[in-house]
């Protein structure tokens, strides 16, 4: 059994002509939303995925995530994203992935980390008692070498924008979905940025959930040369995700 014996998952994808932007290579949100597809596939066939956890009142909530891309699929190009889990914890899972072209060049890594909670309680559940610590037998060893994601922390105390959220936003959770969020906060750098230079690490921090009708204000602070950190809080008060860009 080829793929660390059945421990990482391989799902193939392309750059759609609608999956790029203006540069003809895939957007970094788009890369999210096919990170997240992944990781459920490939916990779909090992028997801890969405559908299963549905059934006992489970799901799974992402916490953390960073990309780190020396460049991004360009339009029609094939690629597959390779994922496995690194660590599980009591209450917390960790889950990479690598971004590789079908002739193996290595584009990109990402990290992430997962919690499961109960659907009706919204509280974390035990990971290591669910299914007798089933998920704990696909741990595996591969290497991420990219760093783990940092504490980040905006100063800023007059948002640079506000989003009333709406019906596209939403998920199946009933609240705005993960990958929005990164949508927005990139809405907040100027084309031009875009044509001058490309992302090379996003990081992004969960921290609350915002539903339909919610006011989002966005705070952003640059921390260093074409870095930045944005902060997402919602109808004025509580912070529902923060946010790390590093432009190269």
């Amino acid at each position: 059994m080829s793929l660390e014996e059945g421990k990482i998952g391989s799902t193939l994808f392309k750059a759609e002509s609608f999956h790029v932007d203006f540069s003809g290579h895939l957007t970094m949100s788009v890369l999210g939303n096919e990170l997240l597809n992944c990781a459920d596939s490939h916990a779909e066939q090992r028997g801890f995925g969405m559908t299963k956890l549905h059934d006992n009142r489970y799901t799974w909530v992402l916490s953390r995530l960073v990309i780190e891309m020396k460049r991004m699929p360009r339009q029609y190009e094939e690629f597959y994203i390779h994922t496995w889990v690194e660590n599980v914890y009591r209450l917390f899972t960790d889950r990479d992935f690598e971004v590789v072209t079908t002739d193996g060049e290595v584009l990109g890594y990402a990290r992430s980390i997962w919690a499961m909670i109960n659907i009706e309680t919204r509280k974390p559940e035990d990971l290591l008692a669910l299914h007798g610590g089933q998920i704990a037998d696909y741990v595996c060893d591969k290497e991420c070498p990219i760093e783990r994601p940092g504490r980040i922390k905006v100063r800023g105390e007059a948002p640079v924008r506000e989003y009333l959220t709406q019906y596209s936003d939403i998920d199946i959770n009933g609240h705005v979905n993960s990958v929005k969020y990164m949508e927005h906060m990139l809405d907040l750098f100027p084309l031009e940025m875009f044509k001058q230079k490309r992302i090379g690490r996003f990081e992004i921090a969960y921290h609350a959930e915002s539903y339909y009708g919610d006011t989002l204000s966005f705070y952003r602070e640059a921390v260093g040369d074409d870095e930045y950190d944005i902060e997402v809080r919602k109808n004025g008060g509580e912070v529902v995700c923060r946010s790390k860009v590093k432009f190269i």
